[in-house]
């Protein structure tokens, strides 16, 4: 049984192994592998030779020196026994004991290949730390790689030690009683050991020295780094240590010619007292009595050095701060000034519209979106639109449970298809967002490009496609209707190159036992040309190709080139960075939007430097990952690819187009803001007293004791001072400390990546900081909020009270879901916008925007629309128009334009243009006809029954359908008159294709 499970084992661990070298091959990272596994296997053979050979040889030379005849004592009378049963299998103990410690040793060692890649390809870092003057790319690539040696030391010097000692004693060499004590060990012995302890009384020496260095990554309760009392006391202290441990080292070793251990045990005691002493009472003593009586004065010069040298391992050094007083008064007309920020306000909340995006644009049951969409900035007839946009992907619980097998879920069921998009500042008059980039194949404004998803964040784990060209398709490509409302299918074959062949049976059997699966070897569907997708998510492939990586927990989606691409951003980061803050990721990443949507948080671990230094793509329908240097001069980045050579593509390979699409990362800005949070305060006395610390925002729409934070915002803003609006990410900060929930600050990054014509920007990554004065005390989220649930009579808006609204739709059995808080500052002060959205119960209802909240200083409005939410709040008039709503919009469909009206710059033709007639047998006439029927057909359906959403679903879907025919039918867009209709649009006798 035992060879069979070792030939089993064996049999797994060579499969995988070989897969593995076959999807890197096909990945086209083979180089990352083979330098990953012989940078492991290497460290694991020089840490366990070494160890084994070590510790047996303590082992070998115990015994091979042990005396002749062991002396005659009752202690060495009871020791016989063990003698006796060991020496017959001696030979196999002094075998068996070193080789699994340095399995165990090995394991550990090989662990550390990180460590031992960044040493040997080390780089400058051009700077050096505030005391010890040396550049920091000691302390991040050296200092780690010396630390992992003296720890390494110290545990197989210990180990051999032990070994020493045991055999010594059993072998009589060592006695501890019955003897003199100048007689209680052999020459033999005190030689051998003195030598053991002398070694790792220097490797403790050279441990000592280090923590010299170490000192500077040491975390206080107020800053990271030293402090007065660690380089008046424990620095000298550690020097100290070094240098005694030294002398006591040369005390062991004399006990080879003075045949004593009195000197060496005294010089051992005497370094343990000096290490309590020096080492804990005197620093101790001099934090109480000299420094905590003039502590600000004396830790003035090192909270200045932590400063300075946190704002720049975060990035922050280049920030622009700004006094910022706002406004609290409301007058007409205030907007005018931000009558190009207004517009492009996004009310569209991508983690609330997941289930209206399923239920619109779905198709299928086996499509689905992720929980939380993404927002993006596209260009669309000449202007950069905020866009919430979203992968239809594969959703293999959807099928029905009688279609389940293993050959549909792995061989037939594939992929998912095409992407929507929503604009972000718009909706319909139902609610709804407005698409423009929809169905099945895809119709919109994105262009031509391959639509077919097969790597996702919701693909399957694996997949087997493809086949030859001229034989049949098997895999389900899409429904064969543009709404999936039809019975039909389209199939299709795979014909992309991302995926491992299975020709051979060879291969087949190694996939078969990869995946624990006896189908893959035997099934028919799997043919010569059969490839293995796997793999498929794609924060897992970067991660695979370049585990150096930290990722961002946000994956988005952007058509680049005619292809759906994964973008995701990557870190390279350090917990060794000298007087940095040291900060949790986990914690400061964590936010109401990963808490709500379970959104991916990979940021783990302690660090105190971060850098974008990648930006990753992954190609969705053949799983191209490929890395680009971002910030081609951090020092991280230059070792990783120095040791990963031609792993990563400079800057200048990133297409112009892809340019435009990449934005400045989530996780980053969330660590940078928390940083902020305290190291906005730029002098050492005012850091020292803590007054104006901040903390970032809670989320005021989720309940509980300790709400998590606000996630921020992608939205385009104009700061102060700027010329026009710029694509930002966006948070607030509110004051530290309980109780206190006014507006402190404002932060903003210049988000957009790249120009319109495919260049950097020059201003990516700015970050910007409003700070207000702290003798004020402006309304902050958790207030407006707060505001929102006690609010006043708005009687021009609705006959009731905001309060009163929201508690009759949730006493009626609906749920109330609170958009994303939004602030801007525009009108010299600052302005929050919350959608609200109303979902009805029912396994087909899904979440329909039904208010608008706005505040600005101390007044507060509401309306079903921005532009009326904006007109209210300022006096009747906001002086800027948002246009967030078509009132002639059908639910799910795209606005429909005025005659005449230009959609995007609101320009009239001349009035009384008369409609052109349309032939009622005609392909644009049967359209209208059908938009007719349909728009009848819901209002039917809502009349008959308000909560029988799947009645009023399917005329929604016959509506749209209908709409794309009248679309396809009249390309110039020209006004029409339906047929029989009056010509009167008031009458709905007269339409526009939309």
């Amino acid at each position: 049984m035992v060879v069979v499970a070792v030939v089993l084992g064996l049999l797994t661990w060579g499969a995988t192994l070989w897969t593995e070298f076959l999807w890197y091959e096909t990945v086209g990272f083979r180089e990352v592998l083979v330098t990953r596994l012989l940078t492991q296997v290497s460290l694991f053979l020089i840490a366990g030779v070494f160890t084994a050979g070590l510790i047996w040889s303590a082992l070998w030379l115990a015994w091979r020196h042990r005396p002749i005849y062991a002396p005659s004592t009752p202690e060495q009378a009871a020791l016989d026994r063990y003698r006796s049963a060991l020496d017959p299998v001696r030979r196999l103990v002094f075998v068996a004991v070193p080789t699994v410690l340095a399995l165990f040793v090995g394991t550990a060692a090989a662990a550390q290949w990180q460590t031992v890649l960044l040493f040997i390809n080390r780089q400058p870092f051009g700077e050096v730390d505030p005391h010890f003057e040396i550049d920091i790319g000691f302390f991040v690539f050296s200092l780690p790689f010396w630390q992992m040696l003296v720890s390494f030391a110290t545990l197989v010097l210990g180990l051999g030690l032990i070994g020493a000692l045991l055999t010594h004693y059993i072998y009589g060499g060592l006695q501890l009683q019955g003897q003199p004590r100048g007689s209680r060990t052999t020459t033999a012995a005190r030689i051998h050991l003195s030598v053991l302890l002398a070694l790792l009384l220097l490797v403790r020496a050279g441990g000592y020295w280090i923590e010299r260095y170490s000192l500077s990554m040491t975390q206080h309760a107020r800053i990271t780094g030293m402090t007065y009392t660690d380089v008046n006391a424990l620095l000298p202290t550690r020097t100290i240590l070094a240098v005694a441990a030294i002398l006591v080292a040369l005390f062991f070793l004399s006990t080879i010619w003075s045949k004593t251990w009195r000197l060496p045990i005294v010089g051992l005691v005497g370094l343990l007292v000096v290490a309590l002493l020096l080492g804990g009472l005197y620093p101790s003593l001099m934090q109480s009595l000299r420094v905590r009586p003039s502590e600000a004065q004396l830790e003035e010069p090192y909270i200045q050095r932590a400063i300075q040298s946190t704002r720049a391992a975060y990035g922050l050094e280049n920030i622009e701060s700004t006094d910022y007083d706002p406004r609290v008064e409301v007058e007409p007309g205030q907007l005018r000034t931000d009558a190009d920020t207004i517009p492009g306000i996004r009310i569209v909340d991508p983690s609330v519209v997941s289930p209206t995006f399923r239920q619109l644009q779905g198709v299928r049951n086996y499509y689905q979106f992720a929980d939380a969409l993404d927002v993006a900035s596209y260009e669309i007839d000449g202007e950069l639109v905020d866009t919430v946009i979203a992968v239809r992907e594969l959703n293999l619980d959807g099928i029905p449970a009688d279609q389940r097998n293993w050959v549909n879920d792995h061989t037939v069921y594939t992929h998912g298809f095409g992407v929507v998009a929503a604009y972000g500042s718009r909706r319909s008059a139902e609610g709804e967002p407005i698409f423009y980039e929809r169905n099945i194949p895809p119709v919109g404004e994105l262009g031509d490009y391959e639509p077919r998803i097969y790597f996702g964040e919701n693909s399957p784990p694996y997949s087997i496609v493809g086949g030859p060209e001229d034989g049949p398709d098997r895999e389900l490509d899409y429904p064969a209707s543009a709404d999936g409302a039809g019975t039909g299918e389209v199939r299709n074959t795979y014909q992309g190159d991302g995926g491992v062949m299975m020709g051979t049976m060879v291969r087949r059997l190694a996939y078969a036992i990869k995946h624990r699966e006896v189908n893959i070897l035997l099934s028919d569907s799997i043919n010569s040309e059969s490839q293995m997708l796997d793999h498929r998510e794609p924060r897992e492939r970067i991660e695979r190709v370049a585990p150096w990586l930290r990722l961002d927990g946000n994956p988005y989606p952007a058509v680049v080139d005619g292809r759906v691409t994964w973008i995701v951003d990557g870190y390279t980061v350090s917990n060794r960075y000298p007087y940095s803050q040291m900060e949790e990721l986990g914690e400061v990443t964590t936010d109401s939007l990963q808490t709500q949507a379970r959104n991916v948080n990979s940021m783990e671990g302690q660090v105190n430097y971060i850098r974008n230094s990648v930006k990753a793509t992954v190609d969705a329908f053949d799983g191209t990952v490929t890395l680009y240097a971002w910030d081609e001069e951090d020092p991280l980045l230059m070792a990783w690819s120095q040791a990963f050579d031609n792993s990563v593509q400079p800057m200048s390979e990133i297409s112009a187009e892809l340019m435009s699409h990449l934005r400045y990362p989530e996780d980053l800005f969330k660590v940078q803001r928390e940083i902020l949070s305290r190291y906005h305060v730029e002098t050492a006395d005012a850091f020292f007293t803590g007054q104006d610390f901040w903390r970032t925002s809670e989320d005021p729409s989720v309940g509980g004791d300790n709400p998590p934070d606000i996630p921020p915002h992608y939205l385009s803003i104009q700061m102060p001072e700027e010329d026009e609006p710029q694509f930002s990410l966006t948070t607030t900060y509110i004051p530290r400390g309980a109780g206190r929930q006014n507006l402190t600050g404002y932060l903003a990054v210049d988000a957009n990546a790249g120009d319109q014509a495919g260049q950097r920007r020059e201003d990516f990554g700015q970050l910007r900081l409003l700070t207000l004065p702290r003798e004020t005390t402006f309304r902050g989220p958790g207030q407006f909020q707060n505001d929102i649930e006690s609010s006043p009579e708005n009687s021009e808006a609705f006959a009731q009270t905001l309060s009163q609204f929201l508690s009759l739709n949730r006493q009626q059995g609906s749920e109330v879901i609170l958009g994303n808080l939004l602030t801007l500052p525009v009108g010299d002060g600052m302005l929050y916008v919350e959608p609200i959205y109303v979902q009805a119960r029912g396994g087909t209802a899904y979440p329909l925007q039904r208010v608008v909240v706005v505040a600005f200083g101390n007044e507060l409005a509401w309306s079903d629309t921005l532009d009326g939410a904006l007109d209210e709040l300022f006096g009747g008039d906001s002086g800027a128009t948002a246009g967030d709503a078509d009132a002639a919009g059908e639910p799910g469909q795209d606005a429909v334009v005025d005659p005449g009206e230009s959609e995007d710059t609101g320009e009239s033709e001349e009035p009384g243009e008369p409609a052109e007639p349309v032939d009622p047998a005609s392909e644009l006439g049967q359209a209208i006809a059908e938009i007719e029927a349909a728009y009848e057909a819901g209002q039917q359906a809502l009349a008959s029954d308000p909560q029988d959403w799947e009645a009023y679903g399917e005329a929604q879907e016959r509506l749209r359908r209908a709409i794309d025919r009248a679309v396809a039918a009249n390309p110039t867009g020209g006004s029409v008159t339906m047929p029989g209709g009056s010509g009167d649009a008031d009458d709905a006798g007269e339409t526009e294709a939309p």
